[in-house]
């Protein structure tokens, strides 16, 4: 068994992660990333994967007598059902019996059987990239919402970027003046425009440091 280095690895891991969460956060600042806070990420992403292959080294030894010696093969991450069966067989014969509950758990996991799990494949794309391409680009991007409280406590919020509001509307009584696109100012009500500002992986179109917590929250699952 592998878990002093798993260990090891996951204590790093969340060292690393709070290290770039403080990085990340000059950059946003900064208005760009800085070249070594990309390897910090890479590193990070490749310790993570390391973690899921021991694992299936583990799993492997303990439930698959008959699997081929000397064969490569990792932590079963695929993007359908066909592959993985098929990944499994090969890698991981007789898991299906040996151990059903662990197999339907690694099933269960997979990108492809809930919205939830998108990360998973995501976070596999990244670890390909950085490691067979180049460090994966990121670019800054800023999303606005307007927020408005009323005395009696309701919340409304919304993208001003993605919502129109023509003439008549109202929030929460207060008419929306069209040409701003804000409610007209009323003692009864409290307007907030707020900036959110985050770092997205080019060609994956996802938040890089919400992808890394993600990745790290499976191991404490």
């Amino acid at each position: 068994m592998r878990t002093a280095s798993i260990k090891a690895l996951l204590d790093k891991s969340k060292q690393d992660l709070t290290k770039i969460e403080r990085e990340y956060d000059k950059s946003l600042h900064a208005r760009m990333i800085a070249p070594h806070l990309k390897i910090d990420i890479k590193n990070l992403c490749e310790n993570l994967r390391s973690v899921l292959d021991y694992l299936a080294r583990d799993i492997r030894e303990k439930y698959c007598p008959s699997a081929s010696i000397g064969e490569r093969f990792y932590f079963p991450i695929f993007p359908d059902e066909t592959q993985l069966k098929a990944q499994m067989s090969r890698c991981f014969p007789n898991l299906e019996v040996a151990s059903p509950d662990l197999y339907s758990y690694l099933e269960s996991i997979q990108p492809y059987k809930s919205g939830n799990n998108k990360w998973l494949g995501l976070f596999n794309k990244v670890n390909n990239e950085n490691k067979h391409g180049d460090l994966v680009e990121q670019t800054r991007t800023e999303t606005k919402q307007i927020k408005v409280n009323t005395q009696g406590g309701a919340e409304v919020s919304w993208n001003p970027d993605a919502v129109k509001f023509s003439s008549g509307v109202s929030i929460g009584g207060v008419p929306v003046n069209p040409r701003t696109q804000m409610p007209v100012p009323h003692p009864s009500q409290s307007v907030q425009i707020i900036t959110c500002v985050d770092f997205k992986f080019i060609g994956i179109d996802i938040s890089v440091l919400w992808l890394l917590k993600e990745s790290y929250k499976l191991y404490l699952t």
